[in-house]
């Protein structure tokens, strides 16, 4: 994984060029949206533990079959197995949030995890749904403006509903 520095320094080196005005636009605007970033994943961070047991209770209250006798998250460690597995998504969003580059959360996280749920049976679309509802109040968490960088955050909240899309797809 490279960090937006690393990468357009890698793609000027390989050219053999000079950072052009526009790389250089583009990397002082990631400076400036750096507290933002900061105080977004910081937020989720702090909250993960909410975030993800909500997201769980929510599901399961969607969907009881998952968590009745024989279903995915019946048992106590089926149940701890599929909350493990929503932080873990849940973390690799904020990596993904604070590096701005998705290829952390494709490479460590989501490849080869659709592949993983079907050879376990566990059913991707409800792996999905979770995925949405974390979304939901991560993306609430992140938005409330109290005690944060003040500016328009649109951007960057749109970047990270990418992000949660882009797992939901994945194990879908």
């Amino acid at each position: 994984m490279l960090d937006a520095f690393a990468k357009v320094v890698s793609q000027a080196d390989a050219k053999g060029e000079f950072l052009s005005s526009a790389q250089l636009d583009a990397l002082s605007a990631i400076v400036k949206d750096g507290n933002k970033r900061m105080d977004v994943v910081n937020r989720i961070t702090s909250n993960a533990s909410a975030i993800v047991t909500n997201a769980a209770r929510a599901l399961f209250d969607e969907q009881p079959n998952l968590i009745a006798p024989g279903g995915n998250a019946y048992t106590h460690r089926r149940m701890a197995a599929c909350l493990r597995d929503m932080e873990i998504i849940l973390r690799y969003v904020t990596y993904a949030a604070i590096a701005g580059d998705a290829s952390v959360l494709d490479d460590r996280c989501l490849n080869g995890l659709r592949e993983t749920y079907q050879a376990l049976g566990t059913p991707g679309s409800s792996v999905a749904v979770g995925v949405q509802k974390m979304k939901d109040a991560a993306i609430a968490v992140a938005n409330d403006p109290a005690g944060i960088t003040p500016g328009d955050c649109s951007q960057l909240i749109s970047e990270l509903a990418g992000y949660f899309d882009r797992a939901a797809a994945a194990v879908g």
